[in-house]
């Protein structure tokens, strides 16, 4: 994406400043390639030290990020607020944003109206906090899942409750163990931290247990560590991994846990976003280690804007992610919080959501399916994502929305992995499965060279 915003400034916090400006001002929108440090330094008539200086600086924050051989770009989710948002073509089929299909989404009103009943006062800063009822019930449903639920919290969804452990735990500068390919926001958030995302490849089982040893031994360079040095946190997504669709067999569970074991010094962060949705049953790494925290969320069975999660973990993890939460925010809304508890005992609901988990699961396996019989290597064990290998990412992507489908490249999730597609199924028509495969075995199979591996 060629840069037509005139980046302006004579030393490297001016420079910085306007970059970020034109990202705030969506002239420059993510994935633009910011111009050559020399280029741009003859433009400028400045040193290319101090552009150079001026690029770190807005890696160091998160706003823009290294991609190889196509020098620097803003980030898919930089850390300031845009006016102007990625706009899908009318007539284009939207498979790119991920979102839940809001048709197979629960109906709250009926849990609404209870709450409000139960609204006899309000709540003050005294009674404020996780709400009692919510944390005894999401204990007794993570214990019937495994999961060590003595210490429990409550969070503002499964982002907050990841920047509250890495922000009590990390500091600039440390390592974190990703998945490969993995979250995108999560990647977002590990740099706009100050950390460094360490690539663990994975599988349909999840990472696998040579590249988790080696992001445990490893250091930046690639060589033999001290345990400082290598990672000081893991995050692992349990079930429906975005964008892979992978989940953590027991098997797995059982070779990576050891592994951890012998780290007690790594924070150990799972993320169980599909929790309900989930056709496969939970293989936790929880408590493998002594400092771990498992998260569940309820937006995507339930709705993205029902903001909760609830937080499982060793006693000081769980009372470092209170306290910060304390400093700042204060709590997740009571009312947010009875809202859970009230769907959780609801059996209407309940059947809502075992319909959405069998439907998702019904197109997913379709688009697998038409997609092997034209010769098309996908994955997607579990979730609402299809991941598709494409070496040339660029090709397809724009082959693909010629065609009338968005689609998410996979360098927006990518560390060190191969290019990829991501493929969201939950706005896919089942009566579109076959048009949308012979367009990707097009846009996959017919690429004409292998340009865009870089991230």
């Amino acid at each position: 994406m060629p840069v037509r915003y005139q980046i302006e400034g004579k030393g490297a916090a001016e420079i910085a400043a306007s970059v970020e400006a034109g990202v705030r001002g969506g002239e420059l929108p993510p994935g633009t390639n910011l111009p050559p440090v020399r280029g741009l330094a003859v433009q400028l008539g400045v040193a290319p030290a101090t552009v150079a200086t001026a690029y770190k600086s807005l890696r160091q924050r998160g706003l823009v990020e290294t991609a190889g051989r196509n020098g620097t770009r803003v980030r898919s989710r930089p850390p300031v607020a845009t006016r102007r948002r990625a706009m899908v073509p009318a007539g284009t089929v939207d498979l790119a944003n991920g979102y839940p299909d809001h048709a197979l989404l629960p109906v709250l009103d009926a849990a609404l109206q209870r709450v409000a009943g139960q609204l006899t006062a309000p709540v003050g800063y005294g009674q404020s906090g996780p709400w009692p009822e919510l944390v005894a019930a999401g204990r007794e449903r993570l214990t019937a899942d495994g999961v060590p639920a003595e210490a429990v919290t409550v969070t503002s969804g499964t982002l907050d409750a990841i920047e509250r452990l890495l922000s009590a735990y990390l500091r600039p500068g440390d390592r974190v163990a990703l998945e490969d390919p993995c979250w995108a926001n999560l990647v977002d958030l590990v740099a706009a931290l100050g950390l460094h995302a360490v690539p663990v490849p994975i599988d349909e089982e999840g990472p696998t247990p040579d590249g988790l040893r080696q992001a445990l031994a490893a250091g930046a360079d690639g060589r033999s560590a001290s345990s400082r040095v290598g990672v000081a946190a893991v995050v692992v997504t349990t079930r429906a991994q975005n964008p892979t669709g992978g989940a953590v067999s027991p098997a797995r569970a059982a070779q990576l846990r050891p592994l951890l074991a012998a780290r007690p010094d790594v924070l150990v962060i799972e993320d169980d976003h599909a929790a309900e949705l989930a056709q496969v049953p939970l293989a936790p790494l929880a408590g493998a280690g002594p400092t771990w925290a498992f998260i569940r969320s309820i937006s995507k069975p339930y709705g993205p804007d029902v903001r909760v999660a609830v937080v499982a973990g060793d006693e000081a993890s769980i009372a470092r992610v209170e306290g910060r939460l304390r400093l700042g925010a204060g709590w997740v809304s009571t009312v947010l919080q009875r809202l859970v508890v009230e769907l959780w005992r609801d059996p209407e609901v309940d059947a809502a959501i075992a319909t959405a988990r069998v439907e998702y699961a019904r197109r997913r396996q379709a688009l697998l399916d038409a997609l092997a019989r034209r010769g098309v290597t996908a994955r997607g064990r579990t979730g609402i994502n299809v991941w598709i290998p494409a070496p040339d990412e660029p090709f397809a992507v724009a082959s693909l929305r010629e065609r009338g489908w968005a689609v998410a490249p996979g360098s927006l999730y990518r560390l060190a992995s191969p290019g990829g597609l991501r493929v969201t199924v939950s706005a896919l028509d089942p009566s579109d499965v076959d048009r949308l495969a012979d367009d990707v075995a097009v846009a996959v199979l017919d690429q004409p060279s292998t340009s865009g591996l870089s991230r």
